[in-house]
């Protein structure tokens, strides 16, 4: 754990996250091993929030060089997970592109999730 406590991992979690598979084929993020980690993880009962509201939406957090994000040729490399609690308060979720064209980015771009009040969520139940 860091000292936020916050884990990272970098990995394409399916070729449908990745601009073109074939590039990376060879890559520790798409190494069986990784993907095999990330699948126990989903099947533990964590939610991969940006992909549980969209599901067929294609959405990067990590672009190679500066043309590679001008031309949205990335990866998503970022995740927010969520447990069963957090999950049923979900709200929004997504990835804020605009920071990896700001000045001197970073080569990731922030993923984030906004959760529902408990309250407002009692209220609506």
């Amino acid at each position: 754990m860091s000292p936020q406590g916050q884990n990272r991992m970098s990995l394409d979690s399916t070729d449908f996250d990745i601009h073109n598979p074939g590039w990376w084929r060879d890559d520790a993020v798409m190494q069986p091993d990784a993907r095999a980690a990330y699948s126990r993880l989903l099947s533990q009962g964590w939610t991969d929030a940006a992909r549980h509201l969209y599901p067929d939406k294609r959405m990067y957090t990590y672009w190679t060089t500066e043309n590679a994000f001008r031309h949205n040729k990335g990866m998503r490399l970022d995740f927010v997970l969520l447990n069963d609690p957090l999950k049923s308060r979900l709200a929004r979720a997504g990835v804020d592109a605009a920071f990896r064209g700001g000045h001197k980015p970073s080569d990731h771009a922030p993923v984030w999730v906004e959760l529902a009040n408990q309250d407002r969520q009692r209220q609506a139940t």
